[in-house]
């Protein structure tokens, strides 16, 4: 079974693989079906999806009613306002087919404007904090990508107590000096506060060629090699500050359940720059021009 850690302060234990379910956003129920029951074989108990992933949420509300006490349940919404964003958890709990979700996440708050209105009167997270105090929601968190969300993630920290942030995190995006930098003072002000940091885009490989005409599941390329892809999660999760969430292209889900499953460890970074060399593994983000996907 996998091996659990407390996420942040909200009393949960959840398993250090957390279940991305954009995975399941244009699956079939029945194919839904059988990748949920993976996670109750493997012992994954924390379920991470949201409003915007086509049709997740609705794949996890046929299995709710059965297996609620199993998970710790998390959505996002991506509205700014506060209006807009009471009404999409409202449906989330619809979708989800539940009365509360124990997480509801501001999702992919990193541009200064939209930043504004969320925290702003009237915004995002002061419609989400009154949720929680009705108990529509448990926690609150914020998520992101690119290489300017660890720091947007400190402001957002000095602004309100959310209990849980998200972002990219791997071996070659850290390669960024002044990305490494930015999540270290991350980590370590989580680790202080007791935030749960979940991360991202671990078994990521680059961005699809132009040129690639087969099956796309997730929005980049990931690690095709079973050996290269159990290191670049063997990495992410010897940091026991951190929990790994699982890509939404559910043909790597086994993988990583095996890579995650037992003792952890930790490649070397021989190791891991010979993956980079014999994968080409690219970065994702090199620049504010790409941070908006």
């Amino acid at each position: 079974m996998l091996p659990t850690a407390p996420f942040g302060r909200t009393g949960h234990h959840s398993s250090r693989v957390v279940f991305g379910a954009a995975a399941l956003g244009a699956m079939r129920q029945e194919r839904a079906d059988e990748i949920l029951a993976v996670l109750l074989e493997r012992g994954v108990n924390h379920l991470d999806t949201a409003a915007a992933y086509g049709e997740s949420e609705l794949r996890i509300g046929r299995w709710m009613a059965a297996h609620r006490h199993r998970f710790f349940l998390a959505t996002k919404t991506g509205e700014r306002t506060g209006d807009a964003a009471r009404a999409e958890l409202e449906r989330s709990l619809e979708r989800l087919e539940v009365d509360q979700v124990d997480l509801i996440q501001l999702h992919n708050l990193v541009e200064e404007d939209e930043w504004e209105v969320a925290h702003g009167p009237g915004g995002a997270v002061a419609a989400l904090a009154a949720a929680r105090d009705e108990g529509l929601v448990r926690h609150i968190g914020v998520t992101g990508h690119g290489t300017r969300i660890a720091g947007m993630h400190l402001r957002s920290l000095d602004r309100f107590p959310f209990d849980s942030v998200l972002l990219p995190y791997s071996f070659v995006a850290v390669q960024d000096d002044g990305y490494r930098a930015d999540v270290e003072a991350l980590l370590e002000r989580c680790a202080e506060a007791r935030v749960a940091v979940q991360t991202i885009k671990s078994i990521a490989r680059r961005r699809w060629p132009e040129d690639h005409t087969g099956p796309r599941f997730s929005w980049y390329e990931p690690l095709a090699d079973e050996g290269a892809a159990t290191r670049a999660v063997r990495w992410v999760l010897a940091d026991p500050r951190v929990f790994l969430n699982t890509s939404s292209d559910a043909r790597t889900l086994r993988t990583i359940l095996d890579a995650a499953d037992g003792e952890l460890p930790r490649p070397t970074d021989d190791e891991l720059l010979a993956d980079v060399a014999e994968h080409g593994v690219e970065r994702l983000f090199d620049g504010a021009e790409l941070e908006r996907i």
